[in-house]
C-alpha cells in the first residue's frame, strides 16, 4: 500500500467538512489501507482521509500496535459532562502538541468497511482520539479547541520550525 502525502497546516482542506461515504467498495478499502500505512510512517495514532486530501468521512486509529480500527461515517451521539485533559497533536502539524480538554466519555455510531452500522462507547485517551478525528472530519482542526493565546503561541512556533 502506498504511503500518501500528508497535507500540512494551514492547508484549507484541513478546515473542510468531509462528505459521507456512499460506496463501500474496493477504492474505500484501498484508501483505508493507505491511511494505515501513511499514519504509521508519519508516525501517529490516528489519521483521517482529509489529512491526505480526500474529503471522505473515514479515519483509522491504532492506539496499540496491531489494534487497527477503521471508522466510516462516524458521528458522536453522546458526550459526558465530565472532562479530561490529554496532549494532542496532528500528523498535519508534526512536532506540535498541546493539552486539550474534552469530554471524558463519548458514545458514537459508525460504519465498518462493509457498511455495517455499529455503536460504541469510548473513554479516556480512546475518547479523545475519537473526538479529535471526528472533529477533523467536520472541518475542525484541533488547534480550534485551544484558547486563543495557546493557539497563537503554537502557530507562531510552528511557522518557525515547520518541516
Amino acid at each position: 500500500m502506498p504511503v500518501r502525502t500528508i497535507i500540512r497546516y494551514p492547508d484549507p482542506l484541513l478546515r473542510a467538512r468531509c462528505l459521507p461515504v456512499a460506496h463501500f467498495d474496493a477504492p474505500l478499502h484501498q484508501l483505508a489501507d493507505d491511511l494505515l500505512d501513511t499514519m504509521r510512517a508519519a508516525p501517529g495514532v490516528g489519521i483521517t482521509a482529509a489529512h491526505v486530501g480526500e474529503l471522505q468521512r473515514l479515519f483509522v486509529i491504532e492506539l496499540t500496535p496491531g489494534d487497527v480500527r477503521v471508522y466510516v461515517n462516524p458521528d458522536i451521539t453522546w458526550l459526558s459532562e465530565e472532562t479530561a485533559d490529554h496532549v494532542e497533536g496532528s500528523v498535519s502539524m508534526p512536532g506540535s502538541t498541546e493539552t486539550v480538554r474534552r469530554p471524558a466519555t463519548v458514545r458514537f455510531r459508525y460504519q465498518d468497511l462493509r457498511g455495517e452500522i455499529h455503536e460504541e462507547e469510548a473513554e479516556g485517551f480512546f475518547a479523545t482520539c475519537i473526538q479529535h478525528e471526528i472533529d477533523q472530519l467536520d472541518g475542525i482542526f484541533w488547534l480550534q479547541r485551544l484558547s486563543r493565546l495557546k493557539r497563537e503561541r503554537l502557530v507562531k512556533k510552528w511557522e518557525k520550525t515547520k518541516i
